[in-house]
Order: structure tokens, then C-alpha cells, then sequence
């Protein structure tokens, strides 16, 4: 085969994580021995491992393996981009969207590498609020641009879940640096991200 994608854990972490999942499936009341829990605690360790892996990676690394030289001076909008993590007060998913938009100011970057760093970032214990203002750092320190601007939308299982449980509240943070902090660039952002934002 010309392609093979394959996962790969740390065994010891694996086995550790799988020891503390059946004890507290054990502690839940449920028998870790029944047929459809057999492999859980080992299934559930190596989730919380691939759901953390931004613990490992560098944002800033991977911007600069794709920055290049351009004179192009315009918004570079990429929106809708999929936002998964786990909120660290309760370990919790929350999900939605992040729309990023930038202004160069000599270099640009691989256009795959913006929802990149958003995973790095969204694949640890967080809350919403740094997890905008670490992408938003990250692209402005790493790419210096003129601007950069960034908007996250999602929806929280804590609430949803648990505790208030409404079912349909969206949260929204917002980051903004340099010319986005003029009031018409950043009108121009949120018009073209949604016409919610108009």
C-alpha cells in the first residue's frame, strides 16, 4: 500500500489510564468484566490520550513549516473550521466552529496549517476563552502579521448534559490584534465569517 494511517500510544500510559478507567467504572457500580466493558478501560485510555495529544505538539513549529514570502496584503479568511475539546472543568466535550482571518505583512501560511494549530490547541483540558486567545497568540507571535482575528462558536456538554442542561445556548469568544482592532476591519471580518455578525 502507498499510504497506511495508523495510531501509536505509549504502553505504559496506555495500561496506567486503563487501570484508573476500571477502577472507576468499578467505583460506578458497573462490572468491568461484562462482555461490553471488557475493553473500555483500555478503549477509554487511549481516547483521552488522542483527545490530549496537543500536550505534545508545537503550534508555532508547525505555522513555520509553511511560511512563505508574498506580497499579497489582503484578509485571508479561513472559516467553519471544526472545533473539538474537552473542558477542563468537567471533562466535558465542547464543539463547534473557529474562523480565522489574518492580514500578511510580507509572509503567508500553508492554509492547512490554521485548523492544525487549532487542534493542537483544542486537544487539551481547556476552556473556551484561552483556547482563542492561544490560537490568536500563536498566528500573531509566529506570523507577525499586520492582523489577525479569531471566532469561536460552540456549544457546551456541561451545560447541556448536566447542571442548567440548555440544550440549545451557543457560546461566542472573539480575539482580535492589530488592524483588527480598528472598528471597520473587524466589522468586515464578522460580516464575512456571518451575517449574524453584521
Amino acid at each position: 500500500m502507498a499510504y497506511q494511517h495508523f495510531e501509536e500510544y505509549n504502553l505504559k500510559v496506555t495500561e496506567d489510564v486503563k487501570e484508573r478507567y476500571k477502577r472507576i467504572i468499578e467505583d460506578l457500580g458497573e462490572d468491568v468484566s461484562r462482555e461490553g466493558l471488557l475493553k473500555t478501560p483500555e478503549r477509554a485510555s487511549k481516547a483521552m490520550q488522542f483527545l490530549t495529544q496537543g500536550y505534545s505538539q508545537d503550534a508555532a513549529e508547525i505555522l513555520k513549516s509553511a511560511m512563505f514570502k508574498e506580497s499579497y496584503n489582503e484578509m485571508v479568511i479561513v472559516k467553519d473550521i471544526e472545533v473539538y475539546s474537552l473542558c477542563e472543568h468537567h471533562i466535558l466535550p465542547f464543539f463547534g466552529k473557529a474562523h480565522i482571518a489574518y492580514i500578511p505583512n510580507g509572509q503567508i501560511v500553508g492554509l492547512s496549517k490554521l485548523p492544525r494549530i487549532v487542534d493542537v490547541f483544542a486537544r487539551r483540558l481547556q476552556v473556551q476563552e484561552r483556547l482563542t486567545e492561544q490560537i490568536l497568540d500563536c498566528i500573531n507571535d509566529t506570523l507577525q502579521p499586520q492582523g489577525v482575528a479569531v471566532v469561536i462558536e460552540a456549544s457546551h456538554m456541561c451545560m447541556m448534559m448536566r447542571g442548567v442542561q440548555k440544550q440549545n445556548s451557543v457560546t461566542t469568544t472573539s480575539g482580535f490584534r492589530g488592524q483588527f482592532e480598528k472598528i471597520e476591519t473587524r466589522n468586515e471580518f464578522l460580516k464575512l465569517i456571518s451575517n449574524k455578525f453584521s
